[in-house]
């Protein structure tokens, strides 16, 4: 893994992309729709192209499904509360894990003594339950989470607040994500970024995609 050397900084997305809880973030979401009465018949593959491309895709694709459901309550945000609460208890039954190859090139990263953070979308009371249970994870020094910035991915707010914070001058600053709104936050902060996620993701082939290098996991990165 001596490619890592060639970086002073790395960052990292979360969620689907270290950590095994997209499956979570999807069963939550039908969770809270079932609770209100609404069956959601999308399978995980629509749900992931609903979550990656924008940060109102979810909402647009929930409402247009069930136009009642938007009817009985207009405020996404007390529908985003309701699966908020869904996913913290399904964190709490822990069902995840770290995902291929993310194990290495933390402990990599580690004993190198690289600079390295986690930019997300997730809260910090979500991010704690993941990390007591994957306690490799506080090997990262630098977490910045929904908390710690306004606007949410693809603006570059997040991912600035930690340039700002460990980026010196002359550095080069790599970033891995697995969504296309959050690789073009990455990308505009000025940061190279790195797609991990299925060959067959129908991110793949959108004709505006960002052209970056693309990996399954990582596990098959071998030179960058």
């Amino acid at each position: 893994m001596n490619w890592i050397n060639k970086f002073q900084l790395f960052l990292f997305d979360f969620d689907g992309l270290l950590v095994d809880t997209e499956h979570l973030h999807y069963k939550a979401y039908l969770n809270m729709c079932e609770d209100r009465g609404y069956h959601l018949d999308w399978d995980f593959s629509q749900f992931l192209q609903a979550a990656h491309f924008s940060s109102t895709g979810l909402r647009k694709g929930i409402y247009e499904r069930f136009p009642k459901l938007q009817q009985e309550e207009p405020k996404w945000e007390v529908l985003y509360e309701e699966k908020k609460k869904a996913y913290q208890k399904l964190l709490e039954e822990g069902e995840f894990s770290l995902l291929p190859g993310v194990e290495n090139i933390l402990i990599a990263l580690h004993k190198a003594g690289i600079k390295r953070a986690v930019v997300t979308n997730s809260m910090k009371v979500q991010i704690e339950a993941v990390k007591r249970a994957l306690p490799i994870l506080d090997t990262i020094p630098l977490w910045i989470t929904r908390e710690d910035y306004k606007d949410p991915k693809p603006s570059p707010e997040c991912y600035q607040k930690a340039l700002s914070l460990l980026a010196e001058k002359g550095d080069r600053v790599i970033g891995f994500e697995d969504s296309l709104r959050g690789l073009q936050s990455l990308l505009a902060a000025g940061a190279e970024g790195v797609l991990i996620c299925p060959p067959d993701h129908p991110q793949l082939v959108l004709e505006h995609a960002p052209k970056v290098p693309q990996f399954s996991s990582f596990l098959e990165i071998k030179e960058l």
